[in-house]
This record gives structure tokens, sequence and C-alpha cells, in this order.
């Protein structure tokens, strides 16, 4: 097959490097694509979110899959504009994609199919989030409704901050990714865990799962960011974790799907909070989670491809993969100021090879004359794999000493979280 990976981030260069590795891969694409892809396959110069343009070159370059990454292409509907010109895809349509795009479709979709999840209040105005939070008691979860590359949710402790943050983004029209509409969310107590499913219109079936960081700095301080490292498989869960997912999430989601006469092609990142009596989502994600890919594609072994070309086909063949027993550990290497400000590096160094088991998986960059730009933020993910959790975790930051080191005598200070997997 000739295989095309929309997006530009680790998270993508990541699913190039498994799908090329995959024994039905004969060529791999990648738009618009980055140094990783650039590194193995052939990078096309067109932006994620054009559909139009990326199915009329898939087409005149006869790609067999196409393969969405980010979600800003799956709430742009370009998977909806690759299906329509007969290309098989992977990754939902902009209608399913709502389960991401909007936190409030998903919230009101869970509540009409049972699918366990927090209290939430929906507001559209200042005056309506002061009136809501007047009968509040307790920490408040504010939540921008729209897409807002993981900056759109506050954890407010008491009613005070929650107030201060609908009053700051209200009146400075500073509400993360544009709009007026928030949820206001009771706070579940409990540990985080990230739970991927994989959907072919017709059955859902559990694929993987993974624990992962989103505070900027150790001890989960700081910012919250797009994802700072994780870890697969998930440590310290019930040991029929995926089954109680499967019969408490995904079977309720897939039955209100096809009772809502959707189809979703692709898979289901749901993010979840084990509370005292099980699972309750606190978002679902429309595309596999960054930086949970990375962890999760050096566990994969088989014809990766061929699976996600028959969930594409509409017919679900999982016997084509399967999860090595190794742990795996992920750890993001960001510029000094992210999250605040993302500063572009020019000049990075192209060899990013490490030892046996661990990867380097780059984020938004560009190959050239034999060195890298980057964009900034979260330049690159290191990964390794280990027997144990606490092998796998010494050989990445084994790996990321090494690498950041090269990075520093080209002149570019990263930073990054020693705290990653650290069990206890």
């Amino acid at each position: 097959m000739r295989i095309l990976v929309i997006g530009n981030g680790a998270r993508e260069d990541a699913l190039s490097w498994r799908l090329a590795a995959s024994p039905s891969c004969d060529a791999i694409f990648a738009t618009p694509g980055n140094a990783g892809t650039a590194a193995r396959g052939v990078n096309w110069e067109i932006a994620a979110t054009d559909g139009k343009a990326i199915a009329q070159r898939a087409r005149s370059e006869k790609i067999d899959l196409v393969v969405i990454g980010p979600e800003t292409a799956i709430a742009a509907g370009v998977a909806d504009h690759l299906r329509e010109s007969g290309i098989a895809t992977f990754g939902p349509d902009r209608a399913c994609g709502r389960l991401e795009s909007s936190k409030i479709f998903a919230k009101r979709f869970m509540e009409r199919h049972g699918v366990p999840t927090a209290r939430a209040v929906v507001v559209h105005s200042l005056d309506a989030a002061l009136s809501a939070l007047e009968e509040w008691r307790g920490a408040c979860v504010i939540k921008a409704d729209g897409l807002a590359a993981g900056k759109g949710v506050v954890v407010a402790p008491e009613v005070a901050a929650a107030r201060s943050t609908v009053t700051d983004w209200y009146e400075n029209n500073r509400v993360p990714g544009g709009g007026s509409d928030l949820l206001l969310e009771e706070r579940l107590e409990g540990r985080e865990v990230s739970v991927f499913a994989i959907c072919d219109g017709r059955a859902m079936l559990p694929f993987a799962s993974a624990c992962d960081y989103k505070r900027a700095g150790d001890g989960d301080t700081g910012p919250n960011t797009g994802g700072m490292g994780a870890y697969s498989p998930p440590h310290g869960f019930p040991e029929d974790l995926i089954d109680q997912v499967r019969e408490q999430i995904l079977a309720p989601v897939l039955r209100g799907l096809l009772a809502e006469d959707e189809r979703y092609i692709g898979v289901l990142y749901c993010g979840l909070m084990w509370t005292r009596s099980g699972p309750a989502v606190i978002e679902f994600n429309a595309r596999f989670g960054d930086p949970e890919t990375q962890v999760l594609m050096p566990r994969v072994s088989g014809d990766f491809a061929g699976y996600l070309k028959s969930v594409a086909d509409g017919a679900m063949d999982a016997s084509l993969t399967s999860f090595a027993e190794h742990a795996c550990v992920g750890v993001v290497l960001a510029t000094q100021e992210y999250p605040t400000r993302s500063t572009p590096l020019k000049g990075l160094p192209v060899d990013v090879s490490l030892g046996p088991g661990a990867q380097a998986f780059w984020g938004g960059s560009t190959l050239g004359n034999g060195v890298v730009d980057a964009g900034g933020g979260r330049v690159i993910t290191v990964t390794a794999l280990g027997e144990t959790l606490p092998d796998a975790r010494i050989r990445a930051y084994e790996s990321v000493h090494s690498l950041a080191s090269r990075f520093d005598r080209a002149g570019s200070s990263l930073s990054y979280r020693t705290d990653i997997a650290r069990l206890g």
C-alpha cells in the first residue's frame, strides 16, 4: 500500500514510523509532515486542514490509505473529502468528530446514552456563568467548548477562582478556541487513564491504554500543556480495567452512535477518571493522543497498516496486530518557554538515533541542508522500551540525557519533566 499520514507532530512521526515498518506498506507520505516523516518518506506541502487539495493529490499519487492525525483536520472535514473521493480513510468524519470538537455536544451525547461522566452546566455568557456559580459547591472544572490545543481547561479549586477565570475569559475575549460557550463541570476524584478504542463503523474494540502528564512541571505543577510525557501500559489500575471500560464506556458509546446513525471510523480516545465507582469520561478525542501515540507505537507488532486499512474498509481485522508485553516510557523535550511561548529553533542535529529499544519522534519541524529547524514548543519525544516500567523509565531518561546533550552542543537547551512514570 501507498499510505499518507496527515499532520506534522510527534504523533504523526510515530504513526509514520510504525506504518512504514508494516509488511503491507510500500511507500509512506505525510502532509505537511516533519523532519522525521521526511527521513522515511515524502512530505507534501499541503496544510492538514485542506481536505480538497489533499484528496486531489491523494488520487493523483494513487494513495491506498490515509491516516488522519490531528483534531484540526477532523474538525475541518478532511475525512469527508477523502471518502467522497473514494479513498480509504482512517479517521472520523466531521459529524462524528464533534465528540472532540464540541465538549457540549460530547456531554449531551453521554447524557443521552448513559455514559458515566461528570455533572455539568452549559453556559453561553458571563452572566449565565456567574449565576450558575452562585449555587456551586467545591471545585469547578471550566472547559471551553471548542478545540483549544489542550489549553481550554482550567481546574478551579474553589468558586472564587472559577469566577475569576470565567470573568477574565469573557471580559477580555479570551475564551480558548474562540466562541462563548463553556461547560462548568464538577471535579471528579481519582486517577486519570487514557483508553483507545478502534471503530470500523459497526464494531468498537479496545486497542491500548496509557497514562500521560499534562502539566508543564514536575509534581504536576505549572500550566496545562499538550502533554509532557506518557507511559504504557498503565500502572496501579484494576486488572479488569479494559473489561470495565468496554462494558461501561465503549458499549453505550457504540450503541449511541448506531442509534444516531453515525458511522464512526477511526480511533476514539477516552480520557477517563478512575473513580471509586469505576471509570467516568473526562473527555473524548477523535484521534490518537500526543504524546500517548509515541509510547503505543513501539509496543505494536504485526501489520499495523493492514489493520488500519481493514478498519477504513469497514471490516476490522484485529488479528493483524498485537501488543508486546514490554512497557514504554516517553518524555517530551520542549523549548524553555513552553507553553507560554514557542520559540523557533534552527540548526538542530539531524541524527537523533538512540540505543536499541529507544526512539525519538520529532514534533513540528522541517528538514533541509543537513539540519532540522523546529517550530518550538514540544520539539521532540524520546521513548524507550523495557521489560518492566522502571526498566523502561531508566532507559528513557538515559536517552533523554544523551539527546539533550547533543542539542546543548548545537546551542539549543531544552526542558523536560524528570518525573514521568515515577512510581510511588
